[in-house]
């Protein structure tokens, strides 16, 4: 069976960062994971930036439970994508961004993010632009920052 996760980049934080960011995008996968693991100094929304589009053009959707109750959330027109939560304590954010060098249709991305003893949340975003994904900016919500030691891999899903 063919390998079809090719492993683009990873970074491994030394000290803490408000951002990390995945420029020279290849466009020659069919899709790409973007896989992160670790804290942050608040808990928050984990948030994507494509190709360093600041203007309103991200939404998202998302389903969330605890154990307990489950909710639901939508937000419109943002200058970033809301993609799941992370946490103080540790937290996997898994998103898949399809079809991202179609230079015909907007992008879709699919997270779903965890936190155990905490919350499980899916979401679905949209940055409506037709453009080749070619860069990935991750932050959080507010001011907040990813702690030393938190891991983000990039991978490309090769076609079959």
């Amino acid at each position: 069976m063919p390998t079809t996760y090719e492993p683009i980049a990873t970074t491994t934080l030394g000290s803490t960062a408000a951002t990390v960011s995945f420029t020279s995008i290849s466009g020659s996968y069919t899709d790409l994971i973007l896989i992160v693991s670790g804290t942050v100094n608040t808990n928050s929304y984990f948030a994507l930036r494509l190709n360093s589009d600041t203007g309103n053009n991200y939404s998202n959707t998302e389903m969330d439970g605890n154990g307990t109750s489950a909710s639901s959330n939508r937000n419109s027109s943002n200058n970033y994508m809301y993609n799941g939560s992370i946490f103080t304590t540790q937290t996997n954010v898994i998103n898949q961004i399809q079809n991202y060098s179609n230079s015909t249709t907007y992008k879709t991305v699919l997270t779903r993010s965890n936190n155990a003893g905490s919350i499980v949340k899916a979401s679905v975003g949209l940055w409506r632009s037709t453009s080749a994904i070619t860069s990935i900016e991750c932050s959080t919500a507010g001011a907040n920052t990813f702690s030393s030691g938190s891991t983000f891999t990039l991978y490309g899903i090769k076609a079959a």
